[in-house]
C-alpha cells in the first residue's frame, strides 16, 4: 500500500516513515500540505496521513482538496489533544480516522492495517463481480475420445500452478477450458478474469491489463486498477494472445518473469502473483519463426500446451452439446421444448460446423426461438445446415476438410448475397475467420 505523509515536524515525519516502512508499506514524506497536494496530483496513493496544522496549507484544507478532486484515497488526520473538535470536523468531511499527538505508533499501525484490509476486500469484491459474469458452473461435454484426452490433461495439472497455452480453431471452447483449468486448480477460490486481446487498441489493452494513473493520458481522470492487479493470487485468461503487439508482449513477459509491473503513467512497481492462461486460434509456432511473436514469451506461456480439437473431429459431442444448449436456451426463452426430432438430430450430426461449438449454440438458440412445438424440427434449423450436403466420396478426388469447409462457406456467402458480415454471423464466426476460410477473398 502506498502512503503519503504530510507532517511539518521533521522528527515526527522520520519516526512515522521508519515505523510504517518496517511494516512493508511504501512511504513518501513531505513537510507541508502544498507539497502533498502536488504529489497527489502526480501519482496515486492509497492513504494520506496529514497533520492538521502545517504551514502553507493545513490538513483540513488538504482534505477538502482531496475530496473536491474526487481522488480515491483514504485520509487519517493527526491532531493535538486541544484540537479534537477539528478532528471530528475532519471525519465529517470524509476523513477515515484521526490520531492525537503525542500518538501511539502501534495504535496508528492498527488504523493503517484496517485501511489496508478494507482496500484488499474492495479489490476482491471487484474481482468477484467480474468473475460472476464468466459462468464458472458451465459444464464441459466430453463424450468423444479426443475431448476425454483434454479432460485427462486438465486433471493431471490440478496440483500444478503452471502457465497454460490453449490452441485450436475459433469457437471450439478455449474460454470454457480455461475456466475449468482455473476452477479445478490450486487458485479456484481466487479471482478468474479474462480479456480478449483482439478487441482493443494497444493503448486501451495496456490500460485494461496494467491499469493507469490519473492523468496518464487524455481521459484518464482517475486512477484505475488493471486486470493484472485485480486478479492477484488468481488466474488471468488472455484470449487471442497472438494479437498482442510486440510492445505489450515485452511488458507481459516482464510480469511473468519478475512478478511485478507498473501502471500506465506510474513510477513504482506493484508486486503480483498470477497464473496466466493464454489462447490463440493461430499457428503460434509459425508466428514465432516469422518474428511476429516473442519466442521467450511463447516458452513462458507454453509450459503446458493443450490443443482443443474442432467439433468436426469429435462428432460424438454434437448431440450431447445440442441437448445441453437446448435445455439452457429453452429455460432462457421460457419454452417447453424438451427434445429434438430424429430428422433434426440427423441433420445436426452430419453437419460440418465450421464455426464449431459457438456456431452450434447459435443454431440451437435460433431454433428454440422459432420452434412452436415441444421438440426441435428441421424447419427450425437455419438455411446454412440445409445447404450442407454430404458428398459421395469419389476415389479419384477426395477433398480434404479445408476444401470442404471453404466450399461450404462459399455456399453460405452466396446464400447471403455476398454479405460477409451476415455470412459470418450465420456461421457463428468472426469476419476475420471467414476471411481466412475463404482464402482472403
Amino acid at each position: 500500500m502506498k502512503i503519503l505523509i504530510a507532517e511539518d515536524e521533521e522528527i515526527t515525519l522520520k519516526h512515522l516513515t521508519y515505523t510504517l516502512e518496517q511494516e512493508g508499506y511504501s512511504i513518501t514524506g513531505v513537510g507541508n500540505g502544498l507539497d502533498a497536494l502536488k504529489k497527489i496530483e502526480k501519482e496515486h496513493f492509497d492513504l494520506l496521513i496529514a497533520d492538521i496544522k502545517m504551514p502553507g496549507m493545513d490538513g483540513l484544507t488538504l482534505l477538502d482538496e482531496v475530496k473536491a478532486k474526487g481522488i480515491d484515497m483514504e485520509v487519517i488526520i493527526i491532531t493535538g489533544f486541544g484540537s479534537i473538535e477539528s478532528a471530528v470536523n475532519a471525519m465529517k468531511k470524509g476523513a477515515f480516522d484521526y490520531v492525537t499527538k503525542p500518538f501511539n505508533l502501534d495504535e496508528l499501525g492498527l488504523k493503517v492495517k484496517k485501511i489496508q484490509d478494507i482496500k484488499r476486500l474492495e479489490k476482491e469484491n471487484i474481482a468477484f463481480k467480474i468473475s460472476l459474469g464468466l459462468g464458472k458452473d458451465t459444464p464441459i461435454i466430453a463424450k468423444s475420445r479426443t475431448m476425454k484426452k483434454v479432460i485427462d490433461i486438465i486433471n493431471s495439472i490440478t496440483g500444478s500452478d503452471c502457465n497454460v497455452l490453449l490452441t485450436g480453431e475459433s469457437g471450439v471452447g478455449k474460454g470454457l477450458v480455461a475456466k475449468l483449468i482455473h476452477y479445478s486448480g490450486l487458485r479456484k477460490d481466487r479471482p478468474f478474469l479474462a480479456v480478449n486481446c483482439a478487441i482493443f487498441t494497444e493503448e486501451l489493452l495496456a490500460s485494461e491489463l496494467f491499469g493507469h494513473e490519473r492523468g496518464a493520458f487524455t481521459g484518464a481522470v482517475s486512477t484505475k486498477q488493471g486486470l493484472i492487479e485485480i486478479a492477484n493470487k488468481g488466474s488471468l485468461f488472455l484470449d487471442e494472445i497472438a494479437e498482442m503487439t510486440p510492445t505489450l508482449q515485452a511488458k507481459l513477459l516482464k510480469v511473468i518473469e519478475d512478478r511485478e509491473f507498473m501502471r500506465v503513467g506510474g513510477t513504482k512497481s506493484i508486486k503480483v502473483d498470477i497464473r496466466f492462461i493464454a489462447a490463440t486460434n493461430q499457428n503460434i509456432k509459425s508466428l514465432v519463426s516469422e518474428g511476429r511473436f516473442r519466442e521467450d514469451l511463447y516458452y513462458r506461456l507454453n509450459v503446458m500446451d493443450i490443443y482443443i480439437p474442432p467439433l468436426r473431429e469429435r462428432k460424438e459431442d454434437i448431440i450431447p452439446l445440442s441437448r445441453h444448449f437446448l435445455e439452457k436456451q429453452a429455460k432462457k426463452a421460457n419454452k417447453k421444448i424438451v427434445d429434438m426430432s430424429p430428422e433434426a438430430v440427423d441433420m445436426l450430426a452430419s453437419y460440418g460446423f465450421p464455426g464449431n461449438v459457438r456456431e452450434l449454440e447459435n443454431i440451437i438458440e435460433r431454433a428454440v426461438i422459432l420452434e412452436k412445438t415441444s421438440q426441435i424440427r428441421p424447419e427450425s434449423l437455419p438455411q446454412s445446415i440445409k445447404l450442407f450436403q454430404v458428398e459421395t466420396v469419389d476415389p479419384n478426388r477426395i477433398r480434404n476438410l479445408e476444401e470442404i469447409t471453404k466450399a461450404y462457406a462459399e455456399k453460405v456467402l452466396e446464400h447471403c448475397e455476398g454479405n460477409k458480415s451476415k455470412a459470418a454471423e450465420m456461421l457463428g464466426i468472426s469476419r476475420t475467420s471467414l476471411w481466412r476460410i475463404l482464402g482472403n477473398k
